[in-house]
């Protein structure tokens, strides 16, 4: 096998590294080219190439990572990852370890932890590599590594629900959730939402958004029928899709432009929480991106509304 068709069997494990440990679809494939330029860089072929290839992703996501912190201090509203509709990386024998680290809230978890605790927490628990392994590719003592996945394991279960609802359970909530969206129901909404329910947007100040929080039952149903009959109306749609590995929705204008996605948080029988992720930078991937300040003009002016472009936004994202 050539190198590049070692490379090639080992991108998909690479990218679902390097994603975990970012939060970023872009970030994560410059970090699987930069990855490939230094295998190709190396010399004598590496005894294990995908030790070599993990070792080296996982070095490049730490570096960018650190910097990266920096910049997400400074991001205009709430955070999340960009979405992901599809994990390249399959191992039935790690399924449910692989589809719980892709979630929203798993994701934001792991922000909590330092470079190196994240790194050694998506290796181990995520992927099973052994701590030898872990130890080689953060450049720490197993000993060490133990050690850090320990604190790594403690903040990832202080911060998660107690309560974990089933794959099947989530679906079929979510289905239902979306046709009450869909037709305005109201009652139907409220059944299916927690009373403590919160929407939170991440628009990074470039594209229209609910206010950035948005809490309670009652406050949260208002804007969700707000939401549906100029959006529609003006030939709007809302698609269920798997987010993230998890029920979710993409909204995308009448020409199947992207305007956002959403998730949900699924906990004791009620959804808890719906995340939007709206900012254009973090979309380009799912697909081509619609104008959504367009999409925001003319969906007021189909319901008789004004556009007023500082106002917060519980129109159509």
């Amino acid at each position: 096998m050539s190198r590049a068709e070692r490379f090639e069997e080992l991108r998909p494990l690479l990218f679902s590294i390097a994603y975990r440990l970012l939060g970023s679809v872009s970030e994560a494939e410059d970090a699987v080219q930069e990855s490939w330029l230094r295998y190709t860089a190396a010399g004598a072929e590496p005894a294990s190439a995908k030790a070599f290839l993990s070792t080296v992703v996982t070095r490049i996501s730490i570096d960018v990572l650190r910097s990266a912190r920096v910049r997400r201090e400074e991001y205009a509203g709430p955070w999340f990852p960009e979405p992901l509709l599809s994990d390249p990386y399959q191992d039935p024998a790690r399924a449910a370890e692989l589809a719980d680290s892709l979630s929203m809230a798993a994701l934001l978890l792991l922000e909590r932890l330092s470079p190196l605790e994240r790194a050694v927490f998506v290796l181990r628990e995520v992927f099973g590599f052994g701590f030898p392994e872990v130890a080689s590719a953060v450049g720490r003592s197993a000993a060490a590594c133990r050690q850090l996945a320990v604190r790594a394991r403690r903040h990832m279960d202080e911060g998660r629900p107690r309560f974990e609802a089933d794959r099947k359970e989530r679906e079929e909530l979510a289905a239902r959730f979306l046709d009450a969206f869909r037709e305005g129901d109201v009652d139907g909404l409220r059944e299916l939402l927690a009373a403590d329910v919160q929407m939170i947007g991440d628009s990074g100040g470039k594209a229209p958004q609910w206010a950035e929080r948005i809490f309670g039952l009652d406050d949260v149903t208002r804007v969700l029928v707000a939401l549906v009959p100029p959006f529609v109306g003006i030939g709007g749609v809302v698609e269920p899709r798997q987010v993230n590995g998890q029920p979710g929705a993409l909204f995308r204008d009448r020409d199947g432009g992207i305007l956002n996605a959403l998730t949900f948080d699924i906990h004791d029988g009620r959804i808890q929480t719906i995340r939007s992720v709206a900012n254009p930078d973090k979309l380009g991937h799912v697909g081509p991106v619609a104008d959504a300040w367009a999409v925001l003009r003319e969906s007021q002016r189909a319901c008789g509304a004004e556009f007023d472009p500082e106002a917060p936004v519980t129109q159509i994202t």
